[in-house]
């Protein structure tokens, strides 16, 4: 698991939507792959879901500024 967290960012906060998601695609491999065992397992699952979270609250993000774009051309 330490080898692990040496590989990766610590802060998933930190990563743009591409790192997250092209990281959370790696995450998914690994897992798919298996022959790792349980706890490096619970590991990946655990930062596979702070990645995806990462990856919505970047999406939800740009959503809300396209609406808000849409609002304001509406608008003039």
């Amino acid at each position: 698991m330490t080898e692990n967290n040496q590989t990766q960012p610590a802060d998933v906060q930190t990563l743009s939507y591409e790192q997250a998601r092209e990281e959370l695609v790696a995450v998914v491999a690994r897992l798919e792959a298996g022959g790792v065992s349980l706890e490096e397992s619970l590991a990946l699952w655990e930062r596979g879901e702070a990645l995806a979270d990462r990856c919505e609250a970047w999406l939800e993000g740009a959503k809300a500024r396209l609406a808000a774009a849409r609002d304001k051309a509406e608008g003039q």
